[in-house]
């Protein structure tokens, strides 16, 4: 890819991630053109949509989360609380124009799809995930345990708890992780008994 082109992809980026961080209405292919000093019709030849150019923003942040966890030696929940702990920092940092990479379709479609903002989260989590199952004495969850802590991680909630309930970054980490090992814990337990044959009698 040319260098100009490579610059302008980034300067989109970055403009969309400014101008959804301090939305105040709709924004347009051509507000974040505008904001990158780059013509509308550049801007379409790269993105067809704005929520491709927010897609690309969330992928950015994703690859920050999963270089951070591949270099981790923790193991097992430390290792996701560490990881739970960076993707809290990245929120709050990233998360306004994070919260507008809605979808009308679920996670797990979105993910077992190949949605490649979502894989590359995925990637982060996988090791975190499978060793605290193990950890817990729980059987692998896969990526229903990924589908677990989307729910408590949603960048909406994280902001939330602290904008709103006053916690601190570690706080709102602890409880979600928290929260994260009951979910899990009871998800895995139901998942046995669906799987287990009816008793007899």
């Amino acid at each position: 890819m040319r260098s100009d082109t490579q610059r302008n992809r980034r300067q989109l980026v970055k403009a969309a991630g400014q101008l959804f961080a301090a939305r105040r209405g709709p924004i347009s292919m051509t507000d974040i053109a505008k904001h990158a000093e780059i013509s509308t019709a550049t801007a379409y030849r790269h993105f067809p949509s704005v929520e491709d150019v927010l897609a690309e923003y969330r992928f950015g942040v994703g690859e920050k989360l999963r270089d951070f966890s591949l270099k981790q030696e923790a193991t097992g929940l430390e290792l996701l609380t560490a990881v739970s702990r960076k993707w809290v920092d990245l929120v709050t940092r990233h998360g306004g124009a994070m919260l507008y990479t809605r979808s009308g379709e679920g996670y797990l479609a979105r993910l077992r799809k190949g949605a490649f903002y979502l894989t590359v989260q995925a990637e982060a989590l996988e090791r975190p995930l499978r060793e605290t199952c193990d950890e817990l004495g729980l059987e692998p969850l896969g990526d229903e345990a990924m589908f677990l802590w989307n729910i408590l991680f949603d960048p909406r909630e994280i902001l939330d708890l602290i904008n709103t309930v006053g916690l601190t970054k570690d706080q709102a980490t602890e409880r979600l992780v928290a929260a994260l090992k009951g979910a899990m814990t009871g998800w895995s337990a139901d998942r046995s008994r669906a799987e287990s044959p009816a008793s007899d009698g």
